[in-house]
């Protein structure tokens, strides 16, 4: 919804050419082998989607999803009634929203992020190998410290990894940001530092169909728990912990060679325009992504 960014930093321009973030995106994942996007909306937003990017069509499946505001839920035999909501219900939501479009393993991306070529590389390896009945699944990792933004605080999920690469835990962390050289975040109004390297989550996750099942399941148990918090979310780091919890999954994590961007403010617009610029001048992309 981009309430920090003052609009929809999804179908902003960024390329030379117009091209937005996300369509930078497409173009890493086909070329790393993906097959099919998947667009996710709220419904007020998919006119103006496939007004400006049904070109898209022409290079990879397109399928859409929708997240409803206020969906049905049932546990049991019981419909599960709960405060009207004015936002979605969060990330792990979202990703359940498309399970009727999905039956092969796939990534989740933010669209109004970018991941570098390398990033859907490592991903799409992961998931060619992917059994679509395990629960085994995958994030790529950056380092804190190619995450920030100069124009303000970000919230990252910090990961804590065991010794083979796996994850243990995601700890999310709010206004975080470097201030004399060291990056922090405040808990309990005490400043906190974090250790550059420090993996953290931008919202690159690989799984298998096999987590709808668990999604819904813990869906249903969320909203039942919080049905009179309107501002309540299901999120992607909280299902994964609990899966991870119950060792019912297990999660790689994995690296690569590119630096994550993002626009988590308007200031940051032109710091990414000019990465972008410098990709197109060194030949990693071409002037006009679609010719």
């Amino acid at each position: 919804m981009g309430n920090r960014y003052g609009g929809l930093k999804q179908v902003d321009p960024m390329g030379p050419s117009g091209e937005t973030l996300m369509e930078y995106g497409i173009h890493d994942a086909i070329k790393a082998g993906f097959k099919k996007a998947v667009f996710l909306f709220r419904d007020n937003i998919v006119d103006a989607f496939e007004q400006n990017f049904r070109k898209l069509q022409q290079h990879i499946e397109v399928e859409y999803a929708f997240q409803p505001l206020n969906p049905e839920v049932i546990s049991g035999d019981q419909k599960l009634t709960y405060s009207e909501r004015q936002k979605p219900w969060g990330t792990a939501h979202a990703v359940l929203s498309a399970a009727e479009a999905i039956d092969e393993p796939f990534a989740v991306i933010n669209a109004d992020d970018f991941y570098g070529p390398s990033a859907y590389q490592v991903m799409g390896d992961f998931l060619a190998n992917a059994n679509v009945d395990r629960q085994q699944y995958a994030i790529v990792g950056y380092p804190i410290e190619k995450t920030l933004s100069p124009f303000g605080t970000v919230s990252r999920a910090l990961l804590e990894i065991n010794g083979q690469q796996d994850l243990r835990q995601v700890v999310e962390r709010t206004k975080i940001q470097e201030i004399d050289g060291a990056i922090k975040y405040y808990e309990d109004q005490q400043a906190v530092t974090i250790p550059p390297g420090t993996l953290v989550s931008t919202n690159f996750w690989g799984f298998t169909p096999a987590i709808f099942k668990e999604l819904q399941s813990q869906f249903s148990r969320f909203v039942a728990e919080n049905n009179q918090n309107p501002k309540a979310e299901f999120y992607i780091p909280y299902a994964v912990n609990s899966l991870l919890e119950s060792q019912s999954a297990s999660v790689e994590v994995l690296t690569c060679q590119d630096n994550w961007m993002g626009v988590t403010y308007k200031e940051d617009k032109p710091n990414v325009m000019q990465q972008i610029r410098s990709f197109v001048d060194q030949g990693t992309y071409p002037e006009r992504l679609w010719n």
